[in-house]
C-alpha cells in the first residue's frame, strides 16, 4: 500500500447479499478503505454516492432500478468526483465499451481472486485506472467485427430478405412467413436461395443461428 494513501472512501452496490456480505468483509480487513454505505441496487447507491461524495463507487454492473452503467452516466451528467469501479459476474462486449468509454475506472470480474480486487482498488485510489487489456481490447475488437458484419448484411440484403431472414430466425416455416408478409411461399422459398447465396450459408439452421446473433441490430435497420 502507498504511503501517501491515507483512508479511501467507498460506496459498495451489489444485489446479492452474500456478495455484498464478502465484499464488505474483504474492505473492512484492509485499512486503506472506509466503508460509507453498501447498497442493494443502483438507486440506492446512486442516492449514498449523491449523500456521501465517496472517492470510489464499487458498483455491480447488472442490478435492480438502476444498473451500474446507467449510475455512471447519472454521475457523469452530474459531474461527481467519484471514481467507479465495476464488479461482475460477466461483461457483454458492449457493457466493456459503454464502461471504459463513459469513464469507468475499473472492471474487475466476479471470478477473479480477492486479491485482484484490492489491487485494482489500491490502483483506483492512487488515480490510475485498472482496465484489463483481455478485457477491453478483446470486446472493442469483437464489436467492430459484429458492426461490420451487420453493415455487410444490410448492404447485400434487401429489406424484404432481412425481413424473412428475422422470420426463419422466430421458427416460422415458408407457408407461416409468406402468411405473415402476405407473399406466397415460393416467394419465399426463392428470397431464402438468395438468401443463403449472398450470407454463404447452406442451411436454414445456419441461417437461423446467424440472424439470432445480429437479430436485434438489423430489426431496427
Amino acid at each position: 500500500m502507498s504511503k501517501n494513501i491515507r483512508s479511501v472512501s467507498i460506496v459498495v452496490a451489489d444485489d446479492h447479499p452474500v456478495v455484498l456480505g464478502g465484499l464488505i468483509t474483504l474492505l473492512h480487513a484492509d485499512k486503506t478503505f472506509k466503508l460509507l454505505a453498501k447498497c442493494g441496487n443502483g438507486e440506492q447507491a446512486i442516492d449514498a454516492i449523491r449523500t456521501l461524495k465517496p472517492d470510489i463507487a464499487l458498483l455491480d454492473v447488472n442490478m435492480p432500478k438502476l444498473n451500474g452503467l446507467q449510475v455512471l452516466q447519472i454521475l457523469n451528467e452530474e459531474n461527481f468526483p467519484t471514481r467507479v469501479c465495476f464488479l461482475a459476474a460477466s461483461l457483454t462486449d458492449r457493457e466493456i465499451v459503454d464502461a471504459t468509454a463513459q469513464g469507468a475506472f475499473g472492471l474487475v470480474l466476479k471470478e477473479s481472486a480477492p486479491d485482484t480486487l484490492i489491487t485494482c482498488l489500491h490502483t483506483i485510489a492512487a488515480g490510475q485506472k485498472w482496465l484489463p487489456a483481455s478485457l477491453v481490447e478483446g470486446a472493442s475488437e469483437r464489436l467492430r467485427e459484429h458492426h461490420a458484419q451487420i453493415a455487410k448484411v444490410r448492404n447485400v440484403l434487401s429489406r424484404r430478405e432481412i425481413e424473412i431472414m428475422l422470420k426463419v430466425a422466430e421458427g416460422l416455416s415458408n407457408k407461416a412467413v409468406g402468411r405473415q408478409l402476405n407473399i406466397s411461399e415460393g416467394t419465399v422459398k426463392m428470397h431464402l436461395h438468395s438468401i443463403y447465396q449472398k450470407i454463404q450459408v447452406t442451411n436454414r439452421t445456419s441461417l437461423a443461428n446467424f440472424a439470432m446473433a445480429y437479430r436485434d441490430q438489423l430489426a431496427t435497420s
